[in-house]
């Protein structure tokens, strides 16, 4: 398969970390990731990442049920650290470069997110792995991946979810649903799709940047997506 993106960027959920598990992450699930993404990179496709936490800790949940929202965030930036360290070991692991950057400061653990030295690991050929979302409370990992793909000038932003697509309604709820083969930013804002943060979407929008939705759980899903292939839906300007 030959890659049609030159520059991607992956956002993967923490609960897609998961796995059959309940909480934290499934050694299985994060190398199956590991080596989908060093096939894509060994295709010399510039990769960056962004990791949810909500497999260890959900901050705005957590919020809703009391706690104050900015330690909320801030623990829940720290999960997405956790979270991003353990997929760089993965990605090293099996013979992929990779760094992580993240948007608090903890130099003792990571790289502090510099812009410049972001692509000097993209020019260096590393796989790049955003942490802590914006580094601000308030602020979800979607709207940290648009934030970053924006940066980076990425071709498309990739979310990886549990469904291969997006859809009218929730498909494991409802056997009406339909799925969209393509969808412009401005109907999955208008309808409210839930697919991302609105925030996310229209950040996207601003700067022209598909969101290309998929299923992780197909054989080699991110390498067909990249190149086109396989099932999914696409978010753009026009349709």
């Amino acid at each position: 398969m030959k890659p049609i993106y030159k520059r991607i960027l992956l956002k993967l959920s923490g609960e897609g970390l998961m796995g059959e598990r309940s909480f934290g992450m499934s050694p299985e699930v994060v190398k199956d990731l590991a080596v989908q993404i060093g096939k894509v990179h060994a295709a010399g496709v510039e990769v960056c990442i962004v990791v949810g936490g909500g497999n260890i800790f959900r901050g705005a949940k957590e919020a809703s049920a009391g706690m104050n929202r900015t330690v909320a965030d801030q623990v829940g930036m720290l999960a997405t650290v956790m979270n991003a360290l353990c997929i760089q070991n993965a990605l090293e692991a099996a013979g992929t470069p990779a760094r992580v950057l993240s948007g608090l400061s903890i130099p003792q653990v990571c790289e502090t997110y510099m812009y410049r030295r972001a692509l000097r690991h993209l020019d260096k050929r590393r796989v790049i792995i955003f942490a802590a979302g914006t580094g601000n409370p308030y602020f979800t990992t979607d709207t940290g991946a648009a934030l970053r793909a924006s940066e980076m000038q990425c071709d498309v932003l990739l979310k990886a979810t549990q469904v291969d697509g997006v859809y009218d309604a929730d498909p494991r709820r409802s056997k009406k649903a339909k799925k969209y083969a393509a969808v412009t930013y401005d109907e999955v804002i208008r309808r409210q799709l839930g697919v991302m943060d609105m925030t996310a979407v229209a950040l996207a929008q601003e700067n022209n940047i598909p969101i290309v939705v998929f299923s992780q759980h197909e054989p080699d899903a991110l390498l067909k997506v990249v190149s086109g292939k396989g099932e999914f839906t696409i978010i753009k300007k026009e349709v």
